[in-house]
């Protein structure tokens, strides 16, 4: 439901009644969830190598490797 505040600003009545759907935001926190889940799991620190395969990161060899 919107209501009117002042002349012509609308606002919504119940400010925690919003319906966003942003899919980047949604795969970044998706990523971060993965991220301290497999933290949390580990023993130890994560290697580079643990972190990059939870970010599903393909490598690419550098120039001169």
């Amino acid at each position: 439901m919107w209501g009117r505040l002042g002349r012509e600003l609308l606002v919504p009545d119940d400010q925690f009644d919003v319906n966003l759907q942003d899919d980047d935001l949604l795969e970044e926190v998706e990523l971060v969830t993965n991220l301290i889940v497999a933290a949390t799991e580990a023993d130890a620190h994560l290697t580079q190598k643990q972190v990059d395969d939870i970010l599903g990161v393909i490598p690419h060899p550098r120039s001169g490797d």
